[in-house]
């Protein structure tokens, strides 16, 4: 089982790097149109998808910290 679990860990890191880079990404770019639109019209679509790349990333580690108490619970 350990032989599943293992991959499925460094995939699940993998997708917490992406999803961080993703939403840095989004970040530096709502920056720049922060400056140049007009205060007050709402959340532009880089601010949603800095939120939705949050999420993500917040989900990747916790299915990762789950699959590594399993594996720690299988090794016992």
């Amino acid at each position: 089982m350990s032989y599943v679990l293992v991959p499925l860990i460094i995939a699940l890191m993998i997708m917490v790097v992406v999803s961080l880079v993703r939403g840095i990404a989004a970040f530096l770019q709502s920056t720049r149109e922060d400056l140049e639109r007009d205060p007050g019209t709402g959340a532009t679509e880089m601010q949603l998808m800095q939120n939705r790349m949050m999420f993500a990333r917040i989900k990747y580690q916790a299915a990762a910290v789950l699959v590594v108490a399993l594996l720690l619970a299988m090794s016992r």
